[in-house]
């Protein structure tokens, strides 16, 4: 090929104009982006949601690891099947049952992480201009993979108890009337990512009962449900619906992201199309890892390392809320009982996303709110992460951020003239006041 035939690309790519439409969807996260920065040692980093692994049991690990080479080596380095270990899905229906799921291996498929199954999903309903609901705000990579399939990205609005049924109904009737195809409403209803909010029961079953009616599919992810700080919370919404309802989790929070082990619990007819869309994609999951995994539950106390993570995380969670209130008593904040955010409201006057970079060079990092919504709400928001650092990086990156905060403050009144911003301490109950202009 000569240079005469690249000549419609771009001076960086030459082969830009060969790619096809859907890539244009396909944009570096502000996480992703972040993390360049954020692993650079002197970075106090509540930016990424990455677990804490150092508190897992490295010995037992280590002779899981040394088990399954050993006595099943062969089966462990061979392909496999394409909807994943038949053992193994046995002992997801267990762990799904500490949440009130109670289903059939039979329509368990193993992913590459839930992260996977979440593409799959969308691979199988979305075509270019489809609606997807998602809570407002809402996982950063769920949008990107939305986007990715060139989907019309909508948000609902949510409260310190999650999603609102009352702005459910309103934006489904909105996107009715506009004629648009709405394929299913995507939801972390519990300890979400960003907001660290529980949908509450008396709301799960009346979202449940509105996308029913609808015709509309829900698709819960559910990575933190078990890591719990205090009460359990609600049994997931797959437990109350097992036709309208798939069902995504991932050991990536209980155990290790580095496995990539999720799954998919899904009404049959679906089932079987995700066997053949995850055949597709890879062919099969990692035999090896699905059978370090099994053989961790089958011979471990996961149960009892669970636990271990829901008092390394709440003491986390306990250093940010009290260093939030040492050092930035006068903002607004969610309190989790459990997962790994907790999601700040900063003054009005201030850009999350334009203060990042004075953040990075007093060596304090975070996400900045925009990353959160597909239609560039969210400036005004902060998601922290509590779940890697200790608890005393926790309080200097607080500290940090809180000289950038007043900093930047003093700035909008320096050239405002108004003086300084006078902003009510609000209620712990109330903490989480949500956007009012959602679109």
């Amino acid at each position: 090929m000569n240079r005469q035939d690249l000549s419609g690309g771009n001076n960086l790519d030459p082969w830009y104009d060969s790619y096809a439409a859907r890539t244009a969807g396909l944009a570096a996260s502000e996480v992703r982006a972040l993390f360049a920065v954020a692993s650079r040692p002197e970075v106090v980093s509540l930016a990424g949601g990455m677990p804490f692994v150092s508190a897992l049991p490295k010995e037992r690990l280590d002779d899981t690891l040394a088990r399954v080479m050993r006595d099943r080596g062969p089966v462990a380095l061979q392909y496999g099947s394409g909807q994943g270990d038949p053992v193994l899905r046995e002992q997801i229906l267990e762990v799904m049952a500490l949440e009130g799921i109670h289903g059939s291996a039979d329509d368990v498929v193993v992913t590459t992480g839930s992260q996977h199954a979440l593409e799959l999903i969308t691979k199988l309903f979305v075509d270019p201009g489809d609606v997807v609901l998602a809570e407002g705000p809402s996982y950063v990579t769920a949008m990107v993979v939305f986007r990715s399939f060139q989907a019309d990205i909508r948000h609902a609005a949510m409260d310190e108890h999650g999603l609102i049924p009352d702005a459910l109904r309103a934006k489904i009737a909105e996107l009715k009337t506009a004629g648009k195809r709405i394929k299913f409403l995507y939801t972390i209803p519990t300890f979400s990512n960003p907001a660290g909010v529980t949908l509450s029961w008396e709301r799960r079953v009346e979202i449940l009962e509105i996308c029913r009616s609808e015709g509309i599919l829900v698709l819960e992810d559910n990575p933190y449900g078990l890591l719990y700080f205090d009460a359990p919370p609600p049994n997931a919404m797959r437990s109350l619906d097992d036709e309208g309802v798939v069902y995504l989790g991932t050991f990536s929070k209980t155990l290790a992201p580095g496995f990539r082990v999720g799954w998919a619990l899904a009404p049959h007819a679906i089932r079987e199309k995700l066997i053949l869309a995850n055949e597709a994609a890879i062919l099969s999951p990692s035999s090896f890892n699905q059978l370090v995994i099994s053989d961790y539950l089958a011979t471990t106390d996961w149960r009892g390392q669970i636990d271990t993570f829901r008092g390394v995380y709440r003491e986390r969670r306990d250093a940010m809320l009290q260093a939030l209130d040492d050092y930035l008593p006068d903002l607004e904040w969610t309190v989790p009982n459990g997962g790994f955010y907790v999601w700040l409201s900063l003054p009005r006057d201030l850009d999350s996303k334009a203060m990042l970079p004075r953040a990075v060079t007093e060596l304090v990092a975070y996400t900045p709110g925009t990353a959160f919504y597909a239609d560039g709400q969210g400036a005004d928001r902060i998601r922290l992460s509590f779940c890697y650092p200790t608890p005393e990086f926790i309080r200097e990156g607080i500290r940090r951020l809180a000289k950038v905060v007043n900093g930047e403050r003093d700035l909008v009144d320096t050239f405002a003239g108004t003086g300084s911003l006078e902003l009510p301490r609000l209620d712990q109950d109330a903490v989480f006041i949500p956007p009012t202009n959602l679109a």
